[in-house]
């Protein structure tokens, strides 16, 4: 065989191998689509495209500037452009947050 021939197939094979490692490696999105108001840290990287400082920064927001109303709300996350929200979309939701009764809410306790 010749060395050309012999390069070609080296080459071949290492693509191939290239592409099986890069499938395996490949991020699996969340198997049922994730609260971003109870999301932890390990759980927001599982996203595409969403790495572990921009889940630290998700949660940052969070912590700082209350429950998400909306999944729109991620545009104002820093390296969350309207692209990458189209591809978390499907992933992510936010709950109504809890119902409770107006003495609650007004912050008077009901005695029982």
């Amino acid at each position: 065989m010749s060395r050309r021939i012999a390069g070609i197939l080296l080459t071949a094979g290492l693509f191939a191998c290239l592409l099986a490692v890069s499938a395996l490696l490949a991020k699996q999105p969340p198997a049922k689509p994730l609260d971003l108001n109870s999301a932890t840290a390990e759980q927001l990287p599982e996203l595409p495209g969403i790495g572990p400082s921009t889940a630290a920064a998700i949660i940052a927001f969070r912590e700082k500037s209350g429950p998400f109303r909306r999944v729109d709300d991620l545009l104002a996350i820093r390296g969350i452009s309207k692209k990458k929200l189209e591809a978390i979309r499907p992933y992510v939701f936010v709950a109504a947050p809890p119902k409770s009764s107006w003495l609650f809410r007004f912050g008077t306790k009901r005695v029982a």
